[in-house]
């Protein structure tokens, strides 16, 4: 194992996500954060390679499949999550009307638990699909509970 910068190393990298999360007055936000804590190492025989491990948790896979046409009315996460987009587009609108779209090669991180409704209904997070396709979506839903502030993944 190695913790040295290979010859023509890039500079550390950063790796953005969406962040949806519940201020403490149970209104839902979203904020692009920065996955910054990326160090090099091998893994067994590998080459380094950057690493950036989250903390230790139980954690669910679970895969989803939004057909076109598909609208998840107000709804929080089940559980603090991460969700990867696998194929197909798909949207998410919080609360506070921050309207965010995503594919293949983004990451958001679902921490909208313990919203209160609003004057209107809203409570949590709407989400749907864009496009002719269906949306994929790879869900990883983590034990622990969520703080109430943003960019606390790093």
């Amino acid at each position: 194992m190695t913790d040295t910068k290979p010859a023509g190393a890039i500079d550390t990298p950063r790796v953005g996500y969406w962040h949806i999360w519940t201020d403490e007055q149970g209104v839902s936000h979203q904020d692009r954060c920065m996955l910054d804590r990326f160090f090099l190492k091998g893994i067994g025989e590998a080459a380094a390679q950057w690493n950036d491990p989250q903390p230790e948790d139980r954690a669910t896979v679970v895969f989803t499949v939004q057909p076109v046409g598909w609208i998840g009315e107000w709804h929080e996460n089940p559980a603090p999550q991460w969700i990867v987009p696998l194929a197909g587009r798909w949207w998410v609108e919080s609360m506070d009307g921050t309207r965010v779209e995503m594919g293949p090669g983004d990451l958001s991180l679902g921490e909208d638990q313990h919203c209160v409704a609003d004057a209107k209904g809203r409570q949590g997070h709407r989400s749907g699909t864009i496009g002719s396709m269906p949306a994929v979506l790879m869900t990883v839903r983590l034990a622990g509970s969520a703080p109430h502030h943003p960019c606390h993944r790093r």
